[in-house]
Formats: structure tokens, sequence, C-alpha cells
């Protein structure tokens, strides 16, 4: 058996990274407020349920909601004075800032932060693959040994994650950017919705169900991460602010708008790759399906005869045909043979020959 890890917090991540590590041969014990989500997470098999008289851990993972993570972690740095802590929380300098307060052994306190989750919640949400291909950040600071980092790196990296390290403030900065102010965006554009009368929406398409997919999540949770960020956060949209301003100004301008459009599809392209690799000239495959059984299975047969690398999909569904569509993005360069081979092989298929980066 491995090292022995305690992970307080049985929701959505506790108990996916409760999974993974068990997964991984770590020796995992489980705590939450609710009693009832470890006892979930332990019948799913993300570990055992923790026994305060006999639980020695090597490593805490402080997987609670952000509000509650500072005092956990200096409880249990006090508890357990050869563990290294640490925390899933998505702001990390306040954290780190208030350990040092009130935690007197804070230098065994790594703050980290993995890049993934849903808009779900609870144990039974849970799943062992959550972290594979995704961004694990770790932020230590002045004070940490570094045997202490090292132990958290190996842990992101045995669940499969990809490692980054960096300060907590730059951090903080970069999620304001990349989450915090797209998560307010999304919820922008659904709490409009409100006043749309229901004869509109239902025109409504998968597109405007992508943009406001993640405005569902838990408010009290993201109240917490926000006023937590509030800096960083007032900062982007400020900046946000400012381009609707000037947005609304040129919509009349049919070459100003266009130079605007661009910047959008700029900074598209910009993103990173799949698995953090550097972005690839891609095409999209469309496919059309019909709505009857094992349709998608015979699909996803013929991509695979096909014999060509595919780098994501995405599912929709047409409003008002009894018909779904596969996007299937694949490297430029095989765009057209898929395309080919799923005619042949009796699909409706066609490329986006605009392409993208991805």
């Amino acid at each position: 058996m491995g090292k022995a890890v305690l992970i307080l917090g049985a929701g959505l991540v506790g108990s996916s990274l409760g999974l993974a590590l068990t997964r991984a041969a770590y020796d995992v014990r489980l705590w939450d407020i609710a009693p009832s989500h470890a006892v979930v997470a332990a019948g799913l098999g993300a570990g055992a349920v923790a026994h305060e008289e006999t639980d020695n851990p090597d490593i805490v993972v402080v997987a609670t909601p952000p509000d509650a993570i500072p005092s956990l972690v200096a409880e249990v740095l006090e508890k357990f004075p050869r563990a290294v802590v640490t925390d899933v929380g998505s702001v990390k300098a306040p954290i780190l800032a208030a350990v040092r307060r009130l935690a007197p052994e804070h230098q065994r306190y790594v703050g980290s932060h993995p890049m993934a989750g849903s808009q779900f919640t609870g144990p039974l949400t849970a799943s062992g693959d959550l972290f594979v291909d995704r961004t694990w950040v770790v932020t230590p600071n002045e004070g940490n040994p570094p045997g202490a980092v090292a132990v958290i790196e190996r842990l992101a990296q045995d669940v499969g994650a990809r490692v980054i390290t960096m300060p907590a403030p730059l951090h903080d900065e970069a999620v304001a950017q990349v989450s915090h102010v797209p998560h307010l965006m999304s919820i922008l554009t659904a709490s409009h919705l409100r006043e749309v009368p229901t004869a509109n929406l239902r025109l409504a398409g998968q597109g405007i169900r992508d943009v406001t997919r993640i405005a569902g999540s838990d408010p009290a949770l993201w109240r917490q991460i926000l006023t937590s960020n509030a800096a960083a956060v007032r900062h982007e949209l400020l900046e946000v602010a400012a381009d609707l301003s000037h947005l609304i100004q040129v919509l009349d301008d049919p070459a100003a708008l266009e130079r605007f459009l661009a910047m959008g599809q700029t900074g598209a392209l910009s993103l990173v790759g799949k698995h953090g690799a550097e972005p690839m000239d891609m095409v999209e495959v469309t496919v059309e399906i019909p709505d009857e059984p094992r349709a998608l299975g015979r699909l996803f047969t013929d991509i695979g005869d096909a014999g060509l690398n595919v780098e994501d999909f995405e599912l929709t569904h047409d409003p008002v045909r009894q018909v779904g569509y596969l996007s299937i993005s694949v490297e430029s360069d095989v765009g057209e043979l898929l395309r080919v081979r799923l005619t042949d092989a009796g699909w409706h298929a066609w490329s986006d020959t605009r392409g993208g980066r991805r």
C-alpha cells in the first residue's frame, strides 16, 4: 500500500480524488462534515471512512468549500505533525495568507488547485478519471521544504494530471482570466434568458446551451470563490465592460464591427491545445446522425475503421428535425480523407473549411 492520504471533503473533487488515488495504490481515508457523503464515497471505492483514533496520514488534502479551507488546514497541521497538507481551492493567495496567520507550522502547507470539475456536486457525480490530462497547479511558498512540494506534485501526477508550478498571486490572476470571469459571462447570458418569452426560447440551439452550461453551478460555492478573488476579477470585469461599451458603439459600423469580431477569433485560437500541447491546425468534419437505435454506435465504428486520430468531438441536436450532429475534430491534413471515408460508408458528412487551432 502506498502513502496514507486523508481527504477532508467528499464532494465531487474529493471523492474523485479518492477514486483516483485508490486506483494508484494510495491508502485513502475520507471525512466530510456530512458523514453520509463519506460513506457514499467509500461505497463507490474512493477509500475508507476516516477513524480519528487510528488515522495518521502522510498527506492531508482539504477539499471543502473555500471559506472552510484556512481553518481546516491550520487544524490538521497541528493534529498531524508529520503530514504534508494541501488543498484544492480555486484561489490561493488569500488561503496562504490566512494559513500563515493561523498555523505556526505553515511550512508544511503546499497550496494546489486541480483545474478540473463540473457544474455537478456530491460524491455520486465523482469520476476516477476527473484529473486525467488536466492541469494541476501547485503554488509553493518560500517556507516549503523541497520534499513537501515534491510530495504534492507526485500526488497530482499519480492521478494523471499535468503539474504546473507558479506563485499564488500569479495563479489567482490567471484563474480570474480563464475561469472566474468566463463563468460570470455564462451567468450573465443565462440570467438574461429569464426575460426571454417562452416562444422565443424554442429557437435555442446547442450554442446557447454550450455558453450557459456552467451557469448551473452552485451559487454558494461560486460566491465564496469570487469574493476570495475579488480584486483580480474586478480588474478583468472592468476590461470586459470597456469592450462591451466599444461593441455597442460599433454595431452600426461594419468595418469596425468586423475588426472587433476578429479579436474574439484571435483570442479563441490562442488557447493551448489538447493535453497542454501547442495548438494544431484543425478541421471539423460534421456528420448527420438519424434519431434511431444504434446509429451512433455505427458511426463510431466507421470512424474507427477510418484509422485516423480524432482529437475531439461534440454531439449536438437539431432543435426541429429528429437528427443529431457529431462534429469530429481532426488535424487539417486528414479532414478531407475522413469526410470521404464517412461519405463512402453512407453518412451525410461535410467539413468546416474555415479550420481552427486547438
